[in-house]
């Protein structure tokens, strides 16, 4: 089992703005997105992109992913953008509006060996999410982010606060991503003075099995971390199920009783997974 590492909130904010970037320096959230995409207009692309790189090299960031987000690469910026990111020492790249593994192929070959992280946020990458998925090694493809609103806009869905209207499209995402290994994040909760809705939408997606979730403020930091982390019962099941696994009695055995409970070794590797995150989020703090 590799080590994962909590993204649990990962926090969107303009590149072109340094009064944010610095405090983000100190914020709670696991990974920070600096975008030069949707919040930069288009005559401050170019101050954007330098201010990203700085940043980068400047580093300060501690234990945070630092990731930026690319314009599209059918955008007259895509060139300079992926250069930008293949210079600095960016975690990772975020590249929007990703159709096929065609569009993942270009920009790997665009860059360095930053890994490269996938917005689904077309209705042409659903039924495309298999083969994106499938070109993971080979482009280093290491996670899958929904854009929610792009999606929703596209299909002309009204979102109820449940977001009954994505759902299917959204599990189907995390399967796909689930089944290579990929970190899978859910999409932006637009309201900033909704708590209540936040906190739902959260749980919602914890529950489903998001590793995180995207952020438009920092506000929404603490609530999305409380969501995405093991809690406190999930602790210690799981190391009630690592000690259990760990008696002589249980050796060479695929599955024990355990509080009345069938448990199988498949649990025992989640268990593990639960405590290694666990400990890597306290670690972050």
């Amino acid at each position: 089992m590799s080590d994962p590492r909590p993204r649990r909130s990962a926090l969107f904010l303009p590149a072109s703005n340094a009064r944010a970037i610095e405090k983000t320096r100190t914020l709670p959230c696991d990974v920070v997105i600096l975008d030069l995409e949707d919040a930069v207009a288009p005559e401050q692309k170019a101050a954007a992109r330098e201010a990203a790189v700085a940043a980068a090299q400047a580093g300060g960031f501690g234990a945070r992913e630092l990731v930026l987000r690319v314009n599209a690469l059918d955008s007259e910026w895509a060139a300079d953008d992926l250069a930008a990111a293949d210079a600095a020492p960016f975690d990772a790249v975020l590249l929007p509006k990703v159709m096929a593994a065609s569009d993942l192929a270009a920009a790997r070959a665009a860059l360095g060996s930053v890994p490269i992280w996938a917005m689904i946020e077309t209705c042409r990458a659903i039924p495309a999410i298999g083969e994106i998925v499938t070109a993971a090694e080979r482009t280093r493809l290491e996670a899958l982010v929904i854009g929610t609103n792009d999606l929703a806009k596209e299909m002309r869905c009204r979102l109820s606060p449940d977001r009954t209207e994505l759902l299917p499209l959204l599990s189907l995402v995390l399967a796909a991503g689930r089944g290579w290994g990929l970190t899978v994040l859910d999409g932006v909760h637009n309201t900033l003075d909704d708590d209540g809705g936040l906190a739902a939408v959260c749980r919602q997606g914890a529950s489903m099995g998001f590793d995180g979730k995207t952020l438009i403020h920092p506000r929404q930091i603490e609530p999305c971390n409380a969501a995405f982390s093991p809690s406190a019962e999930d602790i210690a099941r799981a190391h009630a199920i690592v000690s259990a696994f760990a008696e002589p009695e249980a050796a060479g055995r695929g599955a024990i009783r355990l509080d009345g409970a069938m448990v199988e070794r498949l649990h025992l590797e989640d268990a593990r997974r639960v405590l290694a995150l666990a400990e890597r989020a306290d670690a972050t703090r």
